[in-house]
């Protein structure tokens, strides 16, 4: 069975995104060109025409010139893909992986214009670029709707240039909103669409029936490298704050992943109740970079964040959605929840930090206590262990080294390479700590765990007898 996997669409790629260019002004709000101001018929009508006819003239293909030279060094064909003009003075929004690494792109109408530019910002944290182009007449466009208003079941259009092939559409229906935690961009809100999607269709438009764009063509679930029913739109919401930042201030100073140098989590029920919070609105903060904006505020693990300047935060989403469009220097007020209080942190945002810690998975320390009533194996924390797995050096907890099958860790999560931080509130500095602070907790109502993984993030596991 071939493996199951993401594929961009854009020509050339395995996957499929959106690049843009620039100007001065924000993304205009004057109304489209004349043509496009005719009411469309209602919903019930047989034939999609209607939609097809508006916002064709607004899709167009963007093909690289010249070849690309890449980091290693070998030149390779350009790709190609696809974009949405949003104004009618020539600004284009596309995926950023369309124009990677290109200098300079020729864009053609659908009515076959052609036009070569050089003009072209980008955002990769978010996967949004901005090209402009210049025209003496005033260009077709499409107008941005609702992503929000949305909902599954929503009939939509994919149009763009699959294979090169302009003025391409395809229908569907919307099959699910809000998708992240994809690993595709750093900030994630993604419609999910059975409207068929293939290499080229990158960064160009997802709409409804009234016409407007509803997210950005960016990616397929594919297991042969075709379409096979999934596909994924950068919702419009997201895209047209990105494209507003960029035509406002150029390429983006993104702060860190996904915010303020955190990486973050949804908070659920139980870990809100071990936490004494008052719901599951919230996001757990589960990795602080050293020396970043969230750090130097007296932001921790286990801090729940609740609001940042004011906008409720209900989840890791959120925070993500909220922190993407913030400018570098800003001081913003981040609500959290500590230890059955509110306490406020200010942050100041910086560029992108790099104090996360990557993915990798630790080795394992033989030997140890054995914790026998939850099917755990634990070793003390060694230098060499510290040294080894690159942890900082006044770590104190306890390892898994093993875990039994069918055991009570195995039911709650845990796996072997997990080092135990604290029981509760009381902190493990040994295998033998954890066994006392084990037999200490009440697990018959649950004892909650909090946890080093490999990336760097402290997570929360709720140990419990059933």
């Amino acid at each position: 069975m071939k493996a199951e996997r993401w594929a961009l669409a854009a020509g050339c790629l395995a996957l499929g995104l959106a690049g843009g260019s620039f100007v001065t002004q924000q993304i205009s709000s004057q109304p489209a060109v004349p043509q496009q101001n005719q009411p469309l018929p209602g919903r019930e009508w047989q034939s999609l025409a209607p939609v097809a006819k508006r916002v064709l003239p607004g899709v167009v293909c963007i093909e690289g010139k010249g070849r690309v030279k890449r980091p290693a060094g070998e030149d390779t064909d350009p790709g190609f893909g696809s974009g949405v003009l949003i104004d009618p003075t020539g600004t284009i929004l596309t995926s950023n992986h369309v124009v990677t690494d290109l200098d300079s792109v020729e864009v053609t109408l659908n009515d076959g214009r052609k036009f070569i530019t050089a003009d072209i910002r980008r955002d990769p944290r978010s996967d949004i670029a901005l090209v402009k182009i210049e025209s003496k007449e005033p260009l077709p466009f499409i107008e941005f709707g609702d992503s929000d208003a949305m909902e599954i079941g929503d009939r939509v259009l994919a149009v763009g240039a699959p294979f090169g092939l302009t003025g391409s559409v395809t229908s569907g229906i919307v099959s699910a909103k809000g998708r992240n935690n994809l690993k595709l961009n750093q900030f994630e809100d993604f419609i999910q669409t059975d409207a068929a999607m293939n290499p080229g269709n990158s960064g160009g438009a997802l709409v409804n029936l009234d016409g407007k764009v509803i997210g950005l063509t960016a990616a397929i679930k594919t297991r042969s490298g075709g379409f096979q029913g999934v596909g994924l739109a950068v919702s419009s919401n997201l895209a047209k704050k990105m494209g507003d930042e960029l035509l406002k201030n150029g390429p983006v100073r993104r702060p860190a992943a996904p915010g303020f140098g955190i990486a973050v989590r949804d908070l659920d029920e139980e870990s809100a109740k071990r936490a004494g919070a008052r719901s599951t609105n919230g996001a757990v903060v589960t990795n602080v970079a050293d020396d970043s904006p969230a750090a130097k505020a007296g932001i921790t693990n286990g801090d729940v964040i609740t609001k940042i300047n004011g906008e409720v935060v209900k989840g890791s989403r959120d925070v993500q959605k909220i922190t993407a469009t913030l400018p570098a220097n800003q001081v913003v007020d981040v609500l959290l929840w500590r230890d059955g209080k509110f306490y406020v942190g200010k942050v100041k945002v910086e560029g992108e930090h790099r104090g996360l810690k990557p993915d990798a998975p630790p080795a394992v320390v033989p030997g140890g206590v054995t914790a026998d009533n939850v099917g755990l194996a634990l070793a003390d924390l060694t230098a060499e262990y510290v040294k080894k797995n690159s942890l900082p050096q006044d770590l104190k907890g306890a390892v898994i080294t093993t875990v039994a099958r069918n055991s009570l860790g195995e039911k709650a999560g845990l796996t072997r390479g997990l080092i135990v931080l604290k029981v509760d509130k009381t902190a493990v500095t040994s295998a033998a700590s954890f066994d006392d602070a084990l037999q200490r907790a009440n697990v018959e109502k649950g004892a909650l765990l909090h946890v080093l993984r490999a990336n760097g993030d402290v997570d929360f596991v709720v140990l419990r007898l059933k």
